[in-house]
Order: C-alpha cells, then sequence, then structure tokens
C-alpha cells in the first residue's frame, strides 16, 4: 500500500502544474507586427518562452509540456510578460490594457513570423499536439494581442516594455499602417515611447533632445569644448569657434546619415582614436599658445572628424526619424548646439574664478590643460590599439571613388576655409581699430 501511494505520488509530482523560475537569459529576441485595422489595432508578438519566467506550466517527467493543458498559463505568461509592461498610444492618449485573442506555444524551428499574414495564421491554428516534445525553455510563444482603437488612420505610438525578458533584448517590430510604406524598428534597448509614424515636429524634437542630451553625456565632447574655451573666454572669439565647430560636425553627420562615409569595420575606431588626437592637440596647442585664427581652423578640421562621432550614435535612432531624415539631422545638431551653450555658460565663469581666485591664469591654462592631454593620450593609446585589432583596409575602386569624393569635398572645404580666413582677419582688422 505504501509502494502504491508512493508511486502515484510520484506520478501526481510529474504532471501536476510545475514552476518555471529560471535564470534572466542572457540574449533575447522578440519579433513584433503592430497593424492598426478599424477600430482595432492587432498586435503580434513572438517571445521565447524561456525569458517568460515564474510561469506554472504542465509538464511530462520527460519535462515536456502538457500543450493540451497549459492553455491557461500561456495566457497567463503573455499577460504578465507582455502586455502588463507594453504600452500603446492613439493620438497621445494610452490605449487600454488589450485582450488576449490567440496564444499559442511553437517549436523554435518555426518561420511563421517572416510576415504579418503568416504569423496571425500560426497564432490562429489549433495548438501543437502533445507528442510534439515541447520544452518550455526551447520553444516560442505567439501571441494575438487586440486594442480597441478610434480609426487606424490615427497618430500610434508604442513603449516596446520587453527589456525586463532578458538581460540583452533585441526588439524586431514592424507597423503596417493602412496607405503607407511598412516601417521596421530594430530595438536594442530602452527607448522610451516611440511615434510609429511621426510628425516632423515630434521627429524634431525627438533629436533636438537627443542632441542635447548626447553633449553632455559625452566625455569627448566636453573636455574638446573645455579646450575650446580655455584659452578664450570672450565672446566673440568663442562665438567664431563654437559655429566653426557646428558647421564642420554637421557636414559630416548629414554626410553618414545619408551613406557618404565609410560603413568599414575599422571606421569608427579609427574616428574614435582621432577624437582623442584632436582633444590632445588642443590641450598641447593652449599649453604652447593658440591663436584665434589657428583655433577656428583647426576646430572646422577636428569638427569634420567628431561630426562621424555623433553619426555613430545616431545609425541605430535614425530609425525614430520616420520620413524626416533631414529635419531630424538638423534638429539633432540644434540639440548639440543648445547642449553647447550650456556647457560654455557653465564652463566661462568657472574658469574666471579658477584663473582669478584660485591660480594665476597662464599657470592654471598649463595646469588644466596637462591634465586634459594626459587623459587624451590615454584614450588615443588605448583606442589605437582597438583600431590596430582590424586588418588594413584594402583600397578596391569602390574605396578609390569614396576616397575622391573625400578629396574634392576637402578642397572646397579649404577654399572655403581660405576665404572665411580672409573675412576674419578683415573683421578682427576692423574691431581692433575701432
Amino acid at each position: 500500500m505504501r509502494a502504491r501511494r508512493f508511486l502515484a505520488l510520484l506520478l501526481v509530482l510529474a504532471f501536476q502544474t510545475g514552476s518555471s523560475a529560471h535564470e534572466v537569459p542572457n540574449e533575447v529576441t522578440v519579433l513584433a507586427f503592430l497593424k492598426p485595422e478599424g477600430r482595432t489595432m492587432r498586435f503580434l508578438v513572438r517571445a521565447p518562452l524561456a525569458s517568460l519566467r515564474d510561469v506554472s506550466v504542465p509538464v511530462t517527467p520527460d519535462d515536456y509540456v502538457v500543450i493540451s493543458q497549459a492553455d491557461q498559463a500561456l495566457h497567463d505568461a503573455a499577460t504578465m510578460w507582455i502586455s502588463d509592461f507594453v504600452e500603446l498610444f492613439e493620438n497621445g492618449r494610452a490605449l487600454p490594457k488589450p485582450t488576449v485573442a490567440a496564444v499559442r506555444a511553437d517549436l523554435p524551428s518555426s518561420r511563421a513570423f517572416t510576415d504579418y499574414d503568416s504569423a496571425l495564421a500560426n497564432v490562429q491554428a489549433p495548438p501543437l499536439p502533445d507528442d510534439a516534445n515541447l520544452v518550455w525553455e526551447q520553444g516560442v510563444l505567439d501571441v494575438l494581442f487586440e486594442y480597441p482603437i478610434s480609426s487606424d488612420q490615427s497618430q500610434f505610438a508604442i513603449h516596446p516594455g520587453f527589456t525586463r525578458l532578458g538581460l540583452q533584448v533585441n526588439v524586431g517590430l514592424r507597423f503596417l499602417s493602412p496607405d503607407k510604406p511598412e516601417r521596421v524598428f530594430d530595438v536594442h534597448a530602452d527607448v522610451g515611447t516611440v511615434e510609429l509614424d511621426p510628425r516632423w515636429h515630434q521627429a524634431a524634437w525627438l533629436f533636438v533632445k537627443e542632441g542635447f542630451w548626447h553633449i553632455l553625456d559625452g566625455t569627448d565632447h566636453l573636455l574638446f569644448l573645455l579646450c575650446l574655451v580655455i584659452p578664450f573666454r570672450r565672446f566673440r572669439p568663442l562665438v567664431l569657434i563654437v559655429t566653426a565647430f557646428t558647421v564642420a560636425h554637421s557636414v559630416t553627420l548629414i554626410a553618414s546619415a545619408y551613406d557618404v562615409a565609410p560603413d568599414a569595420l575599422w571606421f569608427p575606431p579609427l574616428v574614435e582614436t582621432l577624437i582623442a588626437a584632436s582633444i590632445f592637440y588642443m590641450a598641447i596647442e593652449n599649453i604652447v599658445g593658440a591663436g584665434i585664427e589657428r583655433r577656428w581652423v583647426m576646430t572646422f578640421a577636428f569638427g569634420l572628424i567628431h561630426g562621424f562621432g555623433f553619426s555613430f550614435l545616431l545609425r541605430e535612432r535614425l530609425q525614430f526619424a520616420g520620413n524626416h531624415l533631414l529635419s531630424s539631422l538638423l534638429a539633432f545638431n540644434v540639440g548639440v548646439e543648445l547642449g553647447q551653450l550650456v556647457v560654455l555658460a557653465v564652463l566661462i565663469p568657472a574658469l574666471g574664478l579658477l584663473f582669478t581666485k584660485v591660480v594665476p591664469e597662464r599657470m592654471g591654462v598649463v595646469l588644466v590643460s596637462a591634465v586634459v592631454a594626459h587623459t587624451a593620450w590615454h584614450w588615443m593609446t588605448e583606442r589605437y590599439d582597438a583600431l590596430a585589432q582590424f586588418p588594413t583596409p584594402v583600397l578596391d575602386a569602390a574605396a578609390w571613388a569614396s576616397v575622391m569624393r573625400w578629396m574634392i569635398a576637402m578642397i572646397v572645404t579649404a577654399v572655403a576655409l581660405w576665404w572665411v580666413s580672409g573675412r576674419v582677419r578683415r573683421w578682427e582688422q576692423v574691431a581692433d581699430s575701432r
């Protein structure tokens, strides 16, 4: 009798609802479709079952999911891990929580999410049989959520709250709007609220903020600005120098966005190395003595390099510009300029106090510049070591064509610099004569 009871207990434990409580996956890929149709927004999602943790599922002694008994567990997983953390907006208004219209567990080999129609048909298909040998940690969950909307012509936005599914979450989101081309998003972090088809002012405001915070978060650019300000703390020379920097980085930023810049793997580490070199050069020039004419010319030249650095940040973010690429790039530059003005508003009085209350100006310029040069030198050597890991680029016909385009652009820029330099000299002569 005891043996029979013990055996019955083992069978119950084997088939009872088990708890799928596992560690957070290192990397997770989520696929999703959003399609407004009439007064319903359909949201199709495929997520790995391994990322939907702490869900009670019925399993066999071999750890296969008892699919015929798992419908409630799948609904719970879809709600607890997806819809509870994803927010959809219509014309700026948050939509109510969706209904789970369909849910289906599938094998990892399923290719149903290659397009919207296949994904929709798959999630609405009958469930897999119990003998499909589906292991929870290896399968995928397909879910169809439905949101009530006012019209499929509204402006829609989404806050994709998938980051809690894994340490690194990659989201492939496709928005199918009526009468408009499909828009594809590739998201790798918490990007906040994303306008799915932004208007120009929405895209512009987003990129103004991007540019502003990029300057404040970028240590490289802050040190470069510090080097610019140290010897020139008066309004007139700073306007010329900062304007040269803004114009220069705008040129290369826009060129990169339109795929004019090299796309080789060695190019980003090269640019990062040159950015560190630009800071080192400016710091050394501050120590030996900097003239305004040479300073603004060098600032323009280095600004071209920093523009490529800005472009690396924007490669992923430009997908949120919609059809407003140029206005978004210009807005980003406006944000950068605003950030620079904030930095200058802090640095100029701070340096003034330092050189009047703490240390004599010439000594202070040398000391601060030496600290910056020391930091930039370490950055430069470290980044050069990373750059040296890449093989020497091969100059094929396409590479030579790119080189020729940039040489022409540099010649045109040099001519423009020569002309502007003459105008600056006349401007300074007139100002000094007054």
